[in-house]
């Protein structure tokens, strides 16, 4: 809650109902006769209990997270490894054939995750601030232009960087991927693009295909996927290219088994 302060969102990140979380929220402001969070029409601000209490509660995640994976050790459990939105299918294909558990997540919780050792490796967009770990590129695809199918453009059968003049760019919020995010900026930059306005996202698949479809003069730069309904992808010329890459600790006690996937 207080990284991402508002309840819904962090009830998302958490995979949980809003109303559950805020009920629990008030259940620990109760046992500790503290008001932990000022709540407003804009989001949920941290009190200074709040930030008190913060250090312990990620050192009681992390121990946890430590005491899980160190039973799962115990009983020959499989890899667990984490991949982004926009993950290329046909690596993720090859994960599951491996039998690996498979989760859902940022590029910026894989890394967090990994470096807590909470998490055996990650799949994810470069570039990202992967020191320290080994990193193997998995696929490179270029990038094309998303758009309702409702859109002039989807008229064409493919697009230059000139045809987006006055478009806005929907992308998923900064701190999900800083990285990624910034570099595919830098590359409409210098491409000659500067989108009329940079569009905030939503991380969840169909709410993201529902801004695309109803929003407007606006586009997405995907890599080759399949397009959902409603929206067609055109290749664009001089079209930069994602790289995606399987990233693990290299002390890792399976690091070797983690190689063998790629």
């Amino acid at each position: 809650m207080v990284e991402e302060g508002h309840l819904t969102r962090a009830a998302e990140r958490l995979g949980i109902r809003a109303s559950s979380l805020s009920q629990q929220i008030i259940a620990l402001e109760r046992e500790l006769d503290a008001t932990l969070f000022v709540r407003t029409q804009a989001g949920m601000t941290p009190t200074a209990a709040a930030l008190a209490l913060l250090p312990h509660a990620r050192r009681m995640l992390e121990e946890a997270d430590l005491g899980a994976r160190a039973v799962r050790d115990t009983v020959g459990r499989p890899l667990r490894i984490g991949v982004t939105p926009g993950a290329p299918a046909v690596v993720l294909s090859a994960l599951y054939a491996e039998a690996v558990e498979i989760d859902d997540l940022s590029a910026a919780r894989q890394l967090e995750l990994l470096r807590r050792g909470a998490l055996d490796a990650g799949l994810l967009a470069l570039p990202e601030n992967v020191d320290g770990l080994r990193v193997v590129i998995v696929s490179e695809r270029p990038l094309g232009v998303l758009v309702a199918d409702t859109h002039p453009l989807a008229r064409q059968d493919s697009v230059g960087w000139e045809d987006l003049a006055g478009l806005d760019l929907l992308l998923y919020e900064r701190d999900l991927a800083p990285g990624y995010h910034d570099a595919l900026l830098a590359d409409c930059a210098a491409a000659g693009w500067r989108p009329a306005r940079v569009r905030s996202g939503p991380p969840r698949r169909s709410l993201f295909v529902a801004e695309l479809r109803y929003g407007g003069e606006v586009v997405a730069l995907r890599p080759e996927e399949e397009a959902a309904e409603g929206l067609r992808r055109l290749p664009l010329r001089d079209a930069p290219v994602v790289r995606h890459a399987l990233v693990w600790d290299p002390a890792h006690e399976s690091s070797e088994r983690i190689a063998a996937l790629v």
